[in-house]
């Protein structure tokens, strides 16, 4: 209930004291108090807003007590002004659209651009997410104490920025909201491949990434990319059974079992691109990569993909959020759909950016193209090159076991 409820309850707090780290602290004496009452008095109708009327009562109280400070007076005043002439704060006063409106907040503060990418991550699953400082740490493979660290910091550079804890307007909204759906897919990038370890996804992350993803779209319908960040994360949850053998090893794309491909998420999938199409004039980076997942989520079998429409949309894609790694997949739609030939002539012109150099998928996509021209030899130096790069130990072990395939050919 906590991990469902604890990103309301700080959001509702840190609108009134306006410091994150002091609005966790409330919102876990609110807790506290929970953990005390319940048990006795059994756990209440709606226990978000028990939750949130308790961690409210304590931060006026502490804004009451630092009276000396005009910029916490002010938000006391604020608080105090949404309600009735006389009227106690109540836990059936709490409107779900306040909770909204709070998590709304919330996401944005901890995803300003004022901190480190891996700051915002913490942060976010730490506020939003409910998750502990272990399980960041655990989930992305680093120290508890280095998680700790980052999250202390980004506080602190919140607060010594002076960050406003709202929702954006005007022109500053779709720099902000770039950052927020740039924190989300971090999360959920590191889920569905994890970048390290032994594990070869970590699905706790896409699904928080997708809970979080949800939730901004509820908050914000208008905005088409939205919709296109949540249709590409159902898409490709979709494929989580099939992605994984029964020992773990992964699976790709076009050997999986599409049976087990989750007909729900699909669909939702569908559904949420259709909202992003209609909701903007003309495609996003994340509504095109939904539009290729898409490709593969309609055709039931390998052989039906539209490789044609899929490497027309990375084009557009291209110009859209120019990158070296978005030509790198347009080699393997092109070679798919014209030869490998012609992709390999893609794959080499970008062959040689800074950027790819130590980029593990480089090597892997040119060992793949090799291998279907026969170019055995060099296909294999090209797989063993793309193991030695990568630090996630279940896709090393199976780009070794496609290098001693090119032996065996």
């Amino acid at each position: 209930m906590w991990r469902i409820e604890s990103a309301a309850v700080i959001g509702a707090v840190a609108r009134i004291v306006r410091d994150l780290g002091l609005a966790e602290e409330i919102a876990h004496d609110a807790l506290i108090v929970a953990l005390e009452r319940w048990p006795v008095s059994g756990i209440p109708d709606n226990p978000g807003a028990w939750l949130v009327v308790t961690a409210r009562r304590r931060a006026i109280d502490a804004v009451r007590r630092k009276r000396r400070l005009s910029e916490k007076q002010a938000a006391l005043a604020r608080e105090l002004s949404l309600r009735h002439d006389g009227e106690e704060d109540s836990v059936e006063r709490v409107a779900l659209d306040e909770f909204g409106d709070d998590l709304l907040r919330l996401m944005f503060t901890a995803c300003h651009p004022v901190l480190a990418a891996e700051s915002r991550v913490a942060l976010t699953l730490r506020l939003l997410g409910g998750l502990s400082t272990d399980e960041i740490a655990r989930a992305f493979l680093v120290s508890e104490s280095t998680i700790a660290q980052r999250i202390v910091r980004a506080k602190r550079t919140l607060s010594r920025a002076k960050v406003q804890f709202e929702v954006p307007q005007g022109a500053e909204l779709a720099e902000r909201l770039e950052s927020v759906l740039g924190v989300i897919y971090l999360i959920y990038n590191e889920g569905y491949t994890a970048t390290a370890g032994s594990a070869w996804m970590r699905p706790e992350l896409c699904d928080e990434a997708l809970r979080l993803g949800r939730m901004l779209a509820e908050r914000t319908p208008a905005e088409p990319e939205v919709h296109g960040l949540v249709a590409l994360m159902e898409l490709q949850s979709s494929r989580a059974r099939a992605r994984a053998g029964s020992n773990g090893e992964p699976v790709m794309l076009l050997e999986q079992n599409r049976a087990a491909w989750d007909p729900l998420l699909i669909r939702r999938g569908l559904a949420a691109l259709d909202r992003a199409l209609k909701a903007g004039s003309v495609a996003g980076s994340y509504t095109l990569q939904a539009a290729i997942a898409a490709c593969h989520a309609r055709a039931l079998t390998a052989e039906q993909t539209d490789w044609n429409e899929i490497a027309r949309l990375y084009m557009l894609l291209g110009r859209v959020s120019p990158s070296p790694v978005i030509e790198l997949n347009r080699a393997v739609a092109v070679s798919m759909a014209s030869g490998p030939e012609a992709g390999l002539a893609i794959l080499e012109a970008v062959a040689t950016h800074p950027a790819l150099q130590n980029y593990h998928h480089l090597p892997s996509v040119r060992g793949d193209i090799l291998f279907k021209l026969g170019r055995l030899p060099e296909a294999r130096e090209e797989f063993n090159r793309a193991a030695a790069l990568t630090r996630n130990e279940r896709e090393r072990k199976l780009l070794l076991s496609r290098a001693q395939a090119c032996l065996q050919v």
